[in-house]
């Protein structure tokens, strides 16, 4: 059956193939006999019911889903609600923070899939799952032509030397961890010293960081703050913006974001306070 994926938003991880779309349907279509509305973030629902009214117009028959929809994954299919390259090998994860939809979403499970060939990893939380399924993914990467980018993250209380081994060994290029509560400081800072330790250097800006700002009592001064110790602990710092349901934010905290996500723009700001 061919199917189309129409997505309110086009972002690096959008299907880029003939079949997926980010607008009503257009006048000159491939033949198509079904198509699914795939939406990652609450904020776009709007849009993307006012897509799928345009396709079910035109007559097709139209399902809508997606991680905004609160529905559980299923099995991973390459290149179908992401483009080529990117893989899931594991959905849920045991941890509940406040600002996740995960557990809810996955019912606080954590569900290991069949592996499937990519070399940037979007688990919730791949090193939550068995030394096995970890091992079998690694083995998956490194015979990928490309480097691995492990951009789901990466949680820093459970990283062990032997994962640290597993990313040397297949030369990741870029791994993300994640500072989203006081909590998680201390454990950022041993998974620097384990970094270190097993040969992944400050200096090779391998290791990144998710720091969660503008979030009900978070300050511009302790949101810059946390930013400078994530870089201390080892990490480049990379701001992620609190969205609540209706993706409201405003104008001050997206300009402080701005500054702190283009990776030239951030170790500028980093080296010249150093």
């Amino acid at each position: 059956m061919r199917i189309a994926r129409v997505f309110p938003r086009r972002t690096k991880a959008t299907p880029d193939d003939a079949l997926a779309f980010t607008s009503p349907p257009p006048k000159d279509l491939p033949d198509i006999r079904e198509v699914h509305i795939s939406v990652a973030f609450t904020y776009d629902l709007p849009k993307a019911e006012k897509l799928a009214e345009a396709w079910a117009r035109a007559g097709f028959p139209v399902k809508l889903g997606g991680p905004a929809t609160g529905q559980p994954g299923g099995d991973f299919v390459p290149g179908l609600y992401l483009k080529q390259g990117y893989v899931i090998t594991s959905r849920g994860c045991p941890r509940r923070c406040w600002f996740c939809s995960v557990p809810a979403r996955e019912g606080g499970k954590l569900r290991e899939l069949p592996i499937e060939n990519g070399h940037n990893v979007l688990d919730d939380n791949l090193l939550a799952c068995s030394e096995r399924h970890i091992r079998d993914v690694f083995a998956m990467l490194k015979r990928q032509e490309q480097r691995p980018v492990f951009t789901g993250g990466l949680e820093a209380a459970l990283l062990r030397p032997w994962h640290v081994e597993l990313l040397r060994e297949v030369r990741a290029a870029r791994m993300y961890f994640a500072y989203d509560e006081p909590s998680d400081y201390e454990p950022l800072v041993q998974a620097g010293r384990l970094l270190r330790d097993g040969g992944i250097t400050k200096a090779s800006h391998r290791a990144a960081c998710y720091v969660l700002i503008g979030y009900c009592g978070d300050t511009m001064d302790a949101a810059d703050a946390r930013m400078r110790a994530a870089w201390e602990a080892g990490f480049v710092p990379y701001a992620m913006l609190y969205r609540d349901r209706a993706g409201a934010v405003k104008a001050d905290w997206s300009r402080f974001q701005r500054a702190w996500v283009r990776p030239e723009i951030v170790l500028c700001r980093l080296k010249q306070s150093n």
